[in-house]
């Protein structure tokens, strides 16, 4: 995606309702994924501003004030707010969570439908928002084996490297370097989020560089999309899910030899 139009869409992206509306011009996914990534940068900017605010929360509340009402006040996540709330009105954090799992639990048929109503509303922080996560990793790996077993290609999953003695490991190790789009890579792996600048160096300091110094160069797919021109480090690779249009070579054995070993 070309960077115009990314910061358009993601200046856009406000409310969970611009998620639902720009639906019809843009892949689900994608927004799913973009307005959880800018959700959460947001909160991490102000987490500890709006929970300073705790008390005050908590005054407004049980003077009237909805959760939905202060969520929209605050510019804060419904289920964060709750929290916050939930917590300086002398609820365990870990108790909390159980309320948002279950919200029957709670004595107050009142405050249990305004918690019903808060995870309604929350696409980022709610249990539904965490499965559709989950299964986003899961379509995103099952794409990356469908791509690797289609052309012959076998490597060690994250989880086949569990307990050996690298301390990070990629989604997918290959058994043998192959030839990707003229480059020579190891490793690939698989990246359910939007790969913007933000995105994609937090994953280079974290993961990727890291995976070149052990095992060589590689390549990312960030399946939901990334930007076109996003400044790679040395060995690291990035392409979007028009990667499963794209072919693979392997090297005969005389190739190999004249190649570094993959380290694993």
């Amino acid at each position: 995606m070309k960077y115009d139009e990314y910061k358009d869409l993601y200046n856009s992206l406000r409310t969970p309702e611009d998620v639902e509306r720009l639906s019809d011009s843009y892949d689900p996914r994608m927004l799913d994924s973009l307005f959880t990534q800018k959700t959460t940068r947001e909160v991490k900017k102000r987490f500890y501003v709006v929970k300073q605010n705790s008390a005050k929360l908590l005054k407004e509340w049980k003077k009237g004030s909805s959760i939905m009402d202060l969520s929209r006040k605050y510019r804060f996540p419904p289920i964060l707010t709750a929290m916050f709330i939930f917590q300086e009105n002398g609820t365990p954090k870990k108790e909390f969570w159980s309320v948002i799992r279950d919200p029957d639990i709670l004595e107050s048929p009142q405050t249990a439908d305004e918690v019903r109503e808060a995870i309604e509303s929350d696409i980022v922080y709610s249990p539904a928002a965490n499965d559709r996560q989950r299964e986003r990793g899961l379509w995103g790996e099952a794409l990356l084996h469908e791509w690797l077993d289609g052309q012959g290609v076998t490597y060690r999953t994250e989880n086949d490297l569990r307990g050996t003695e690298f301390t990070k490991t990629p989604d997918c190790l290959l058994d043998q370097p192959v030839e990707y789009e003229g480059r020579t890579i190891y490793w690939v792996e698989s990246k359910a989020s939007f790969g913007d600048n933000t995105e994609f160096r937090f994953n280079s300091r974290k993961q990727l560089v890291p995976y070149t110094k052990l095992f060589g160069p590689g390549l990312v797919v960030y399946w939901v999309g990334c930007l076109d021109d996003l400044e790679c480090p040395e060995d690291v690779y990035v392409c979007d899910i028009s990667v499963m249009e794209k072919s693979i070579r392997k090297y005969s054995e005389e190739e190999l030899r004249e190649l570094p070993p993959p380290v694993a």
